[in-house]
C-alpha cells in the first residue's frame, strides 16, 4: 500500500475511491458480518463495526452490538480515525475532549473505549475503519491492536473483491453497473450541495472496422490504450467506466460544462495524437464525445446518459473526432 500522506487531505480523491467500491447502502453481507463477530469474540468487546466515511455521514456496512446503520460524520469517532494511517485508541472516551460530548458517549450506547484501524485502499486512501468498542474504559494491548489490524486487512480484501467485480477486466475502468450506482449517489449529493457536475460520453470511432480489419486482439489493445489515456488525464475524483463495447463514460464531480468540454477536447486530442502498432500496421484512432452538465431537468443517471448520448450522436453526424456540448 502506498503511504502518500497528501492523500489524507485529498477528500475528493478519497470519496472517488470509496465510490469505486460500489458498497455504500448495500445490504448486510456474511463476509463482513463474520469479521465483526470475530472482533467481538477475540477482543472481548460488546460492539464492533465496519464503517465507511461518506461526504457527510459515517455508514456502517456491518455492526455487532449497535442498532444504527449510520451517524453524521461530524458526530463520529471514525472521522478522527481516517485522518491517519495509524490505529487510533481512546482508553476512556469521557476523558478525551475530541469525543466526550458525542451522543455515542453520553447517550444510551455509552461508549467508553475505542480502537479503530483505518481501512486503506490499494491506492492509498483511507475509506473508513474497523472498530472495536467497549462500555468500560480499557487500553488495548499491542497484541490486540495487531489482531484488529489483521481483521482490517480481511475487510479490505473483501472490499477489493467487490471492486474487482465492478471493474472491467480488459480496461480497468468501472463496469456499467457499478458506475451507474455511484453516479446516482453523485447526482443526489450534487443536488443537495448545489454543486455542478458533468458527464462525458465517448465512443471510439469506426471500432467495428478496427476489429474487422485488424482482428479482435487489436481491438482489445485499442480499448486498453484509450482507457489508459483517459486515466492519465482524469482526476482522482473522476469516475471512468466502460459502459458498452467501445463506449466509455466519465463522471466529473465539481465540474461545469465549460471545464468538462475543455477536458473532452484534451482527451480527444490525446487519443487522436497517437499511432498504435497493431496487427497489419499502424493505426490512427479517434473518438467522439458528448458533454452534458447536470441540469435541473435531469432526474437520474438514465436521463443524464440520454442527454450526453444525443450530443455524442451529433458529434458523429458532424464528422467524428469531435466534441459536442449542450
Amino acid at each position: 500500500m502506498g503511504r502518500d500522506r497528501r492523500k489524507l487531505d485529498d477528500e475528493a480523491g478519497r470519496l472517488a475511491a470509496l465510490r469505486r467500491t460500489a458498497i455504500l447502502d448495500t445490504p448486510p453481507e456474511a463476509p463482513f458480518d463474520r469479521i465483526t463477530a470475530l472482533v467481538c469474540t477475540v477482543l472481548g468487546v460488546p460492539m464492533a463495526h465496519v464503517s465507511l466515511v461518506d461526504r457527510d455521514r459515517v455508514w456502517l456496512k456491518s455492526a455487532v452490538g449497535l442498532k444504527i446503520r449510520g451517524v453524521p460524520r461530524d458526530r463520529s469517532f471514525c472521522t478522527l480515525t481516517i485522518q491517519t494511517f495509524e490505529p487510533m485508541m481512546i482508553p476512556d472516551a469521557t476523558q478525551d475532549a475530541r469525543v466526550r460530548d458525542l451522543e455515542a458517549v453520553t447517550g444510551e450506547i455509552g461508549i467508553r473505549s475505542y480502537l479503530g484501524i483505518p481501512l486503506e485502499s490499494p491506492d492509498g486512501y483511507v475509506l473508513g475503519s474497523l472498530c472495536a468498542l467497549d462500555t468500560r474504559p480499557r487500553s488495548f494491548t499491542e497484541a490486540e491492536i495487531a489482531t484488529l489490524k489483521g481483521f482490517a486487512r480481511l475487510v479490505m480484501s473483501e472490499l477489493e473483491l467487490r471492486q474487482i467485480a465492478h471493474s472491467d477486466a480488459l480496461t480497468g475502468a468501472m463496469t456499467r453497473r457499478g458506475w451507474m450506482e455511484a453516479a446516482e449517489r453523485e447526482i443526489a449529493e450534487s443536488r443537495r450541495d448545489g454543486m455542478p457536475a458533468a458527464l462525458l460520453l465517448m465512443d471510439i470511432d469506426h471500432f467495428k472496422r478496427i476489429n474487422d480489419t485488424h482482428g479482435h486482439a487489436s481491438g482489445d489493445l485499442v480499448l486498453r490504450e484509450v482507457a489508459q489515456t483517459c486515466f492519465a488525464e482524469l482526476r482522482e475524483a473522476d469516475l471512468l467506466a466502460r459502459i458498452g463495447g467501445e463506449e466509455f463514460a466519465a463522471l466529473l464531480p465539481l465540474t461545469d460544462t465549460e471545464g468538462a468540454l475543455a477536458l473532452a477536447e484534451r482527451l480527444r486530442a490525446a487519443i487522436s495524437g497517437r499511432l498504435l502498432r497493431v496487427e497489419g500496421g499502424m493505426l490512427h484512432v479517434t473518438a467522439s464525445f458528448g458533454v452534458a452538465g447536470l441540469t435541473p431537468g435531469i432526474t437520474g443517471i438514465e436521463d443524464w446518459l440520454s442527454a450526453a448520448d444525443a450530443l455524442l450522436y451529433r458529434a458523429k453526424m458532424d464528422g467524428r473526432n469531435l466534441c459536442r456540448v449542450a
